[in-house]
């Protein structure tokens, strides 16, 4: 046998290990979000046992067990489904700027989809479910675009200092310009104040139900474009010659990643951080390839809303902290963490 069939082998072998040992990690992640979903179902103001829950799922009367089904499985949904699609989303946009710093609400789209929302609310008198997810959605992109044009601007391009520098001007101008709209609405103030902090109380099947067709196409365009996302982390040159359509790769990739935010703020609000977090531990954990990464993403942030829900709920009984305050609280530190070890520089 020769050196090189060696070697070979050797680089296969090491493949196919790595990936039994990423799969082993992604099953156990996997196992944590239904843990999570478990204690997430019984665990509020008030403790309600499984017994109680298959009481009133099995149609028998049990107010403390309808509850539970009513309101905690519904709210408990959403979290998965949003901390999967903010997470995912910002793995997506951290690999089409190639910038450790990306994350829906760092780079200004969370606050897009906001102000769009709220000037809707305020201006349009939009009411249903549906209107709210568009009108996020175009915020949300429009958003994204004028970002990433600002950023673009001077020598060097898109780099990722002046991302994170045109994202974080752009979030506190929309931020600024929401108080404004609403600031003379005080019949919609005390419910914007409250959408903007960002959670997952509230939630029901009929809110819940609007939004799926939208994250689910989000999911699927993410998802494929875990390729696309490889080609580009190895350069714009490089991906072009090797047959990659660069600018089509980093447009598709975006708009899954629109989706997802547009969506998931229409729903939760804005819910910062979670975006930025959780693609760098999952990162640490598994490289680069974003055929990993971004299953772990979504996996991974459905766990971290989850576990900030139940810390919300647990730590202000009987009342309840919104996740938004509780991934801020968490994200802050780690930004900060990021910004002095990466010291701003790409992916």
């Amino acid at each position: 046998m020769t050196v090189r069939s060696l070697k070979s082998s050797h680089q296969t072998f090491v493949t196919v290990r790595s990936n039994g040992v990423r799969g082993l990690w992604l099953c156990g992640l996997a196992v944590l979000t239904v843990v999570l979903c478990a204690l997430s179902v019984t665990i509020g103001t008030r403790e309600v046992g499984w017994s109680d829950i298959y009481a009133a799922l099995s149609g028998a009367s049990d107010n403390i067990g309808q509850a539970a089904v009513t309101v905690r499985i519904p709210r408990t949904l959403l979290a998965v489904l949003a901390g999967a699609a903010l997470a995912l989303a910002g793995g997506i946009m951290q690999g089409v700027t190639r910038n450790p710093l990306a994350d829906p609400g760092i780079l200004g789209v969370n606050m897009g989809a906001s102000l769009a929302v709220v000037i809707g609310v305020a201006w349009f008198g939009i009411t249903s479910t549906n209107a709210y997810i568009w009108v996020a959605i175009a915020g949300a992109g429009c958003s994204a675009v004028f970002v990433y044009t600002i950023g673009s601007l001077g020598r060097g391009g898109a780099t990722p200092l002046k991302l994170a520098l045109a994202g974080a001007a752009t979030s506190v101008a929309f931020s600024s310009m929401v108080i404004a709209v609403v600031l003379p609405r005080a019949d919609i103030a005390g419910g914007i104040r409250s959408w903007q902090i960002g959670g997952v109380g509230g939630a029901t099947f009929e809110r819940i139900d609007p939004v799926l067709p939208f994250l689910a196409v989000g999911f699927l365009i993410s998802f494929l474009s875990a390729r696309k996302l490889n080609s580009l982390a190895l350069g714009d040159d490089l991906a072009a010659g090797l047959g990659e359509r660069v600018a089509f790769a980093r447009a598709l990739a975006s708009l899954g990643a629109i989706l997802l935010c547009g969506a998931t703020t229409a729903v939760c609000g804005p819910i910062g951080f979670l975006g930025l977090v959780v693609p760098h531990l999952c990162r640490l954990l598994v490289g680069v390839d974003h055929r990993w990464l971004l299953p772990f993403s979504a996996l991974g942030g459905a766990c971290l809303l989850l576990a900030a829900d139940i810390v919300g709920r647990i730590a202000a009984r009987p009342g309840e902290i919104d996740v938004g305050i509780v991934t801020a609280l968490i994200g802050a530190p780690f930004f900060i963490w990021i910004v002095r070890r990466q010291r701003v520089r790409e992916l």
